[in-house]
């Protein structure tokens, strides 16, 4: 199993490229399928989640090429509608494919999603709204099955505004009759980059980034490019690793706005930020002290994503910092291990109380889930002595050259693989 030794004490200095967004990229990648063309996408990150999508789409039968930040996706080809169960295993964004391919085929299988387990995540939400559109599903055996002689626009509100379900309706209604309109939809900054591809393709689509989205119709362009918006919980990663730590740190292709409430908790807890058109700078003393209670809530609220990271940032904050999950009910499996490395921190249900202890030390901890596991390693910055983090491939299916990164802004950080290397 790979491990992320991390020796702590060094501030972190200099400036770091934001990558491209993991969460807006794969649902891209579906809905690439949806024209049958040619997409190329730019700005795309090296990760397992990404290795896992071009896995789903080459099964598909589409033609896939790699170079560098580059992904050209030749969908023409399409000629299966089914994905096998050892690929939905492998990321929980493979639920994204059920609506894209409907769209595309009209029929579609797919077994349960893998992914990261934080908890229950059910995709009823996607089954009725797919369902409203006009397609038969039958749940069977472990797998799902959506068809669809004629999909129908319709008017489909969201019990919750879950960012999965939204990007199901929006690709499965560009295959509609009519103007499907979709309320109480995730607001996220990736849903507004799904748009703008989905329109570049040849869809109507407008309303992205608020509650009420508008898709009506699908006139297919055979060449699309796109660049892939900047990853905001890598950004935040950066932030609230510099936090911990100590230093200046400065983001380079970030979007402040997308920042927001993780960049204003760091300034309660002591840390001064800057940010500019296309970047943000943070500087910490080290010495941090408690924020106001952090709620995680859908976009713009505090995300989710974000929570075990500025936890990480938060043990040795003078006074006691509270969180609340709202989100998913099992993200705090991070917390047996920080208390490892000698944390203090109380979990009542969904509410979480960090109180800052003076030191941190070194140990072996395990990384339970994608967040998680880089929590652990922005508390091995700011722990004294060694900290070694068993990763069975989680932090690398959300972050592209992390250790690489903070070697470059100082800190002592290797991955086994990096030392054998060596």
């Amino acid at each position: 199993m790979p491990v992320w030794n991390v020796c702590g004490g060094n501030r972190l200095n200099g400036s770091v490229a934001v990558q491209g967004s993991k969460n807006a990229v794969l649902p891209i990648m579906a809905a690439s399928l949806i024209g049958g063309g040619v997409s190329r996408l730019t700005g795309c990150p090296h990760l397992r989640d990404v290795d896992a999508s071009m896995e789903i789409l080459r099964e598909l039968g589409c033609g896939v090429m790699q170079n560098g930040g580059e992904i050209v996706i030749d969908s023409a080809g399409m000629c299966r509608n089914h994905i096998p169960h050892a690929l939905m295993l492998k990321m929980r964004s493979s639920v994204m494919y059920m609506g894209a391919i409907l769209a595309r085929a009209g029929d579609v299988r797919i077994s349960t999603p893998g992914g990261c387990e934080l908890g229950s995540r059910p995709i009823d939400l996607h089954l009725k709204a797919l369902r409203a559109l006009g397609a038969e599903v039958t749940e069977q055996g472990g797998e799902v099955i959506c068809r669809a002689a004629r999909l129908r626009g319709a008017h489909i509100n969201l019990d919750f505004p879950s960012v999965g379900a939204t990007e199901n309706v929006m690709l499965a209604a560009c295959a509609a009759e009519g103007e499907t309109v979709l309320t109480n939809a995730a607001r996220e900054p990736e849903i507004q980059d799904l748009q703008a591809f989905l329109n570049a393709a040849g869809a109507s689509v407008h309303g992205a980034g608020s509650a009420e989205i508008h898709i009506c119709g699908f006139h297919a362009r055979p060449y699309v490019t796109h660049r892939v918006m900047p990853d905001r919980i890598a950004a935040a990663t950066y932030l609230c690793a510099a936090a911990a730590a100590g230093g200046e740190v400065e983001l380079l292709h970030a979007v402040p706005a997308h920042l927001r409430t993780v960049c204003a908790a760091l300034e309660e807890m002591g840390c001064t930020v800057q940010r500019g058109a296309d970047h943000v700078r943070l500087r910490s003393g080290g010495a941090l002290h408690a924020a106001h209670p952090v709620v995680t809530k859908p976009y713009p609220g505090f995300p989710t994503d974000a929570q075990a990271l500025l936890m990480a940032a938060s043990l040795r904050a003078a006074g006691t910092t509270v969180f609340i999950e709202n989100i998913f009910e099992n993200r705090y499996r991070h917390v047996d291990e920080l208390r490892r490395m000698g944390a203090d921190v109380r979990v009542e249900g969904r509410v979480a109380m960090v109180s800052g202890v003076e030191r941190l030390h070194g140990a072996p901890v395990t990384a339970c889930d994608l967040r998680g596991g880089a929590a652990l390693v922005i508390a091995g910055l700011s722990a004294e002595g060694e900290t070694a983090v068993c990763d069975s491939g989680h932090i690398e299916r959300g972050y592209d050259g992390l250790a690489d990164a903070l070697r470059a802004l100082g800190a002592d950080v290797t991955r086994a693989e990096d030392a054998e290397e060596k």
